[in-house]
This record gives C-alpha cells, sequence and structure tokens, in this order.
C-alpha cells in the first residue's frame, strides 16, 4: 500500500511531509488517514483550507446521486473526501469497481497533495489537476455530477489577468459565457461559484454544493437577479437549511443547494415530475453534539433523515424508505411552485418556506433560539477580551 502512496512535494512543509511518510508505515491506513485528515482540517480552519466532514460528504454525494459511469468534478476538492464519498456510494450499488470519471482541483498545491495521498491510499483512480484557481476560466467539459465544499464571501476572486496592473475591484470584469447576462460582483465570489458549476453541467446534470445562507436571501439586486435567473432556467431542485457550526470552522449558517437540470419523471432517477417546483427543507435544528466536545455535527440520523425526505420528493425507491410519499411537514420540508417563490422576490431561504405552524410552543422555541444565538455571541466576545486583557496585562 505505501508504494502506490505519491511522495511529498518538493517544498512541503515538515507536518505534511510527517504526515504523508507516517501513513505510508501504518497498518490501518484508512482508519488512521481518516484520524488525520480531521485534525489537519481543525488546524488549517484558520486558513479557510478545511476539508468536508463524513456525515457532510454522504448528505452531499447522496443528494447529487452519482451513478456509474458518471463523470464526476469537485472544483475544490481540498482532500478529495467528495470524490472518494462519490467512488464509495456508487460502488455500494454495482457491487464492482466503478467506471466513473473523477476529478479534482485545488489552488493549494500542498493540500492538493494530500487529495491525491487520501485517493491512492483507498485505491480510488481519480484526477487531481495541477493546482490553480477554478474560477480563473469555465471548464472544458460538461460533467453529469458536481460536488463543492465552497469558500464563501470569496472576495476579489477575478484571476490575476482580469484585474490589470494598479486596477481595483472597479475594473469591469470581461465577457465570460459562464454569465452571459451580467457578470456577478468582484467583492464576492458565491454568484461566480454558482454560474461556474451551472455552466459547467452536462445537459442532465446535477449539482450539490454548499452556500452562505446570504444567498439565498438577501435583498441585494445583484444577488436577487441571480436566483430569478436560476428559478428561470428551473435550475434549482432542493435547498436545505443546514444546522450551524457542523463543519467545525466557523459560527456561520449556511444552506445545501441541489441543483438539477433535469427535473422530469425518468426511468432510473424518480417517478415524480418537480419541473417548475422547489423542496425547501429547513434543517437547523438537525444536528447532534459530539461527545466531550462543544462541537456539532449532522450525524447518521438527521442526515438518512434529510435523504428520506429528498427521495420521497423525487418518488426515487430507496431501501432505507420503501414506499416513502412525500407529504409537506411543517417546520422541516415544503414543495413550492416557482410562482411563489417568484412573488416572494426569488427568496430561496428554507426558513421562509418549511415554517411552523403559530402557537405558544412555536413562539417558546423560536424565543429559545434567539436567546440561544445571543449567549454564543456575547460568550465569543467574553473570549476575545479575555485575550486582550492577558496581553495588556503581560505588557505591564
Amino acid at each position: 500500500m505505501s508504494d502506490s502512496l505519491p511522495p511529498p512535494p518538493p517544498g512541503a512543509d515538515p507536518s505534511l511531509r510527517g504526515l504523508i511518510l507516517a501513513i505510508s508505515s501504518a497498518q490501518q491506513v484508512g482508519a488512521l488517514l481518516d484520524l488525520c485528515l480531521s485534525e489537519l482540517s481543525a488546524e488549517q480552519a484558520r486558513g479557510s483550507h478545511y476539508f468536508t466532514p463524513g456525515d457532510m460528504a454522504r448528505l452531499m454525494v447522496e443528494a447529487a446521486a452519482p451513478q456509474d459511469g458518471h463523470s464526476v468534478l469537485d472544483p475544490v476538492c481540498g482532500s478529495g473526501g467528495l470524490l472518494v464519498e462519490s467512488h464509495r456510494y456508487v460502488h455500494e450499488r454495482v457491487g464492482l469497481s466503478p467506471a466513473m470519471s473523477l476529478r479534482g482541483k485545488e489552488q493549494h498545491a500542498p493540500t492538493a497533495q494530500v487529495a491525491r495521498m487520501n485517493l491512492a491510499v483507498r485505491g480510488v483512480e481519480a484526477h487531481i489537476f495541477p493546482p490553480a484557481d477554478s474560477l480563473a476560466k469555465p471548464e472544458a467539459d460538461r460533467y453529469d455530477v458536481i460536488l463543492a465544499n465552497l469558500p464563501f464571501n470569496q472576495q476579489d476572486w477575478a484571476s490575476e489577468s482580469e484585474k490589470g496592473e494598479g486596477i481595483g475591484q472597479n475594473r469591469p470584469i470581461p465577457f465570460d459565457p459562464r454569465w452571459p447576462e451580467e457578470p456577478p460582483p468582484r467583492g464576492s465570489g458565491n454568484a461566480a461559484w454558482i454560474m461556474h458549476i451551472a455552466h459547467a453541467l452536462a445537459p442532465a446534470g446535477r449539482a450539490a454544493f454548499l452556500m452562505a445562507d446570504s444567498v439565498a436571501k438577501s435583498p441585494q439586486p445583484a444577488t436577487r437577479r441571480l436566483r430569478e435567473r436560476l428559478l428561470r432556467a428551473d435550475l434549482v431542485e432542493c435547498v436545505i437549511a443546514l444546522p450551524p457550526r457542523v463543519f467545525g470552522h466557523t459560527d456561520a449558517t449556511a444552506c445545501l443547494w441541489v441543483l438539477n437540470k433535469d427535473k422530469r419523471a425518468r426511468p432510473g432517477w424518480g417517478a415524480v415530475d418537480r419541473r417548475g417546483q422547489v423542496l425547501f427543507i429547513n434543517a437547523r435544528r438537525s444536528f447532534e453534539r459530539v461527545s466531550k466536545s462543544s462541537a456539532r455535527r449532522l450525524g447518521d440520523a438527521h442526515t438518512a433523515r434529510i435523504l428520506n425526505t429528498l427521495a420521497a420528493w423525487r418518488g426515487t425507491e430507496v431501501e432505507r424508505a420503501p414506499g416513502m410519499s412525500y407529504v409537506d411537514q411543517p417546520g422541516w420540508s415544503r414543495g413550492c411552485l416557482i410562482e411563489e417563490i417568484t412573488q416572494r422576490r426569488h427568496e430561496l431561504m428554507p426558513t421562509t418556506y418549511a415554517t411552523e405552524s403559530p402557537g405558544p410552543e412555536h413562539d417558546t422555541l423560536r424565543r429559545i433560539d434567539q436567546l440561544k444565538h445571543e449567549l454564543v455571541k456575547k460568550l465569543s466576545r467574553g473570549h476575545e477580551l479575555e485575550s486582550q486583557l492577558l496581553d495588556a496585562l503581560e505588557e505591564i
């Protein structure tokens, strides 16, 4: 197994070289690698180079449902976890080595090397491109499935060739086939990433990606027009509001978006035609606490509930929910016609649609959530002040 591991890249920092060499000599490589990647992700979170937790990867892959023979792309692949999970998902269903094209792109060379190592250790064939910025140019190919744990609110994302010397964010973004109607704002890469992914989808392609809440609900004209274009093209299949802090690296709240270029009923996919409709799932409270830690995770039960709801919506037969038919559940899920969403200024925030029935219990829970959020903010501020105070005392 160690012979299949790629060597540490030239100039790699000592911790990365040590990680690769330690894993090369281990017996239970997979389990050790998972532990090492988890610890490395926690360490790198300060620089926003974190990796996707296992339960989140499972949710994203099963929501997009890659199949044997599909081409799969992760344009910000990190450790390659979503590609590994895609391989596992299909392998469990076909019982053989999947005939898939797995491709990953990563801007940071050391992280790209971790991805190659992760895939090699598990015997997964995939191509990790040389380090580069995925947003620099459109994808050359079209993909059946695109999966991405995207960087939120990436500032001044445009490539160096587009910026020009001595010219800041006011410089116009040149024409690009990814945004034929309107270029995305230069100050945040959120819209650019979504349009990049949509442009790279095959005619029946699907995508699952994580995105900051602001894109789903912001009243800013540019963001609202982006949502309008996605709905006009009938690309949005499902938006899932995720619990805060399930990534482990940030308190920011996010949604999982599922795009689908073909929402028709068809063999091998689903029995229900969902054209002109969007499913909203409000999973804000669907988390479990990690033992002996303040961290959170989705966990198997919550992940399964989300996937069961999505499968029922599509009319997909799955082993864990045979014969299950979709019904709106107050406070959890709701299917909406695009016409209704349009009347709400194209808002795509699940908490706007999948709301609980009014009543004393609902009001109490909402107030508890507000107080918990306020307390977390105050505790966080307290830690900051404590650190500043200790620094000041050191200088006395």
